[in-house]
């Protein structure tokens, strides 16, 4: 296992701001299962997966099956939210300094997109007026 994958691993583990914040390279990349353009720096891509945070928080989230292939990786996780199961994967590729340069989430069923395009906008929204 990487060392960047061992970190996502721990902080999965123990969510922390500070330490999201920490393995985010300057010019990180999101990319959303709902939104249809990537989302470009550090702070776009923090806010993302930092809300996912709060979204996916007691939803029973769980990565079930890795496959890495040197300096990225695809995690498949379940949940469940509101009843709802959730599929999907998070892409995962570190640079050469070992940050997340990248960052891809698919999601599947299309009840479970409407769901997390709900939840997700409502926090992003949320944490935008508190900042």
């Amino acid at each position: 296992m990487s060392d960047g994958l061992a970190r996502w691993h721990a902080y999965m583990r123990a969510p922390s701001a500070e330490d999201l914040r920490a393995m985010l390279a300057e010019k990180a990349v999101f990319h959303s299962p709902v939104v249809h353009t990537p989302q470009e720096g550090r702070d776009k891509v923090f806010a993302y997966l930092h809300a996912a945070d709060s979204v996916f928080g007691g939803s029973g989230f769980r990565y079930v099956r890795e496959i890495v292939d040197g300096d990225q990786a695809m995690l498949e996780f379940t949940a469940e939210i509101d009843g709802i199961h959730i599929n999907g994967v998070d892409i995962i590729r570190w640079n050469a300094d070992g940050l997340i340069g990248d960052f891809k989430v698919m999601v599947r069923p299309l009840k479970a997109i409407d769901k997390l395009r709900e939840l997700m906008g409502a926090e992003l929204e949320r944490a935008q007026k508190s900042a």
